[in-house]
């Protein structure tokens, strides 16, 4: 196919992820930016996002096993074992860095959540989850690690992008104002590591798509598929967040 054709189908993923809802709008995000939140508003924040930011793992491990070629397979544990604690290097990727314990993700959102008063045995645990945070992670394990490569082409490139667009830096500015106000050693390492890094991911997402358009077996409709419900089940946590907040359930 044509690189035209090929700018036509990014333009097209282009306008579902920008004309979403959750893309357009954030009440919770929009929210939690003033840094008005009270500690337990702030637990429950956090108890959610762990879930989701733990559970991602299988997800994230899914989607390594049902990778369709040798690149998206490396590209898939890049992240992965990032996440798990091996450090990018001055090239961009794990290859040949140290693995540290310290250096994993879990941990560093472990050590922001213990000066909140929350433990290891408080956060992460698919136990703690609501049911819109459950929604979110099995979704993603179910479209983002699917054995379809479009559709889960299309799920990861959603959510990267939709990442990409600027809710950690709401959830930064938000942090900042509570930390300033009640916690001033409040660990901010976790939020703003993301926030730097997530071009990076949203990068190797777009080579994803263009790989997954040059294959024989490329569906477009099934990549947008992915990305659609990926991008609901991200409207589903966070407006569940937000009612929560409004029916003071923290």
């Amino acid at each position: 196919m044509s690189a035209t054709t090929l700018d036509r189908f990014r333009e097209a993923v282009a306008a579902t992820i920008e004309s979403h809802p959750i893309v357009r709008s954030n009440p919770y995000t929009a929210w939690f930016s003033q840094g008005r939140m009270t500690r337990d508003e702030l637990h429950h924040f956090t108890v959610q996002f762990s879930v989701f930011s733990h559970q991602f793992l299988e997800a994230q491990l899914r989607k390594c096993i049902n990778a369709p070629d040798l690149e998206t397979y490396r590209a898939g544990k890049e992240i992965l074992l990032n996440e798990l604690g091996v450090s990018f290097g001055p090239n961009g990727s794990v290859d040949g860095s140290q693995f540290r314990f310290s250096a994993a993700h879990f941990e560093w959102l472990l050590a922001f959540s213990r000066h909140l008063g929350l433990g290891f045995q408080e956060i992460g645990k698919r136990t703690l989850g609501t049911p819109a945070t459950l929604h979110f992670c099995d979704t993603l394990r179910e479209f983002y690690g699917a054995e379809d490569a479009n559709v889960a082409a299309g799920a990861s490139y959603a959510i990267e992008h939709w990442a990409a667009a600027g809710f950690w830096k709401e959830l930064i500015g938000g942090l900042c104002v509570f930390r300033t106000r009640e916690l001033p050693a409040l660990p901010l390492g976790f939020w703003v590591w993301h926030d730097r890094v997530e071009d990076q991911h949203a990068e190797h997402t777009s080579d994803e798509l263009a790989l997954v358009f040059a294959s024989a077996a490329f569906s477009q409709n099934a990549f947008l598929i992915g990305a659609q419900a990926v991008l609901d089940a991200v409207q589903t946590f966070w407006l569940g967040l937000d009612n929560d907040r409004l029916q003071k359930v923290a």
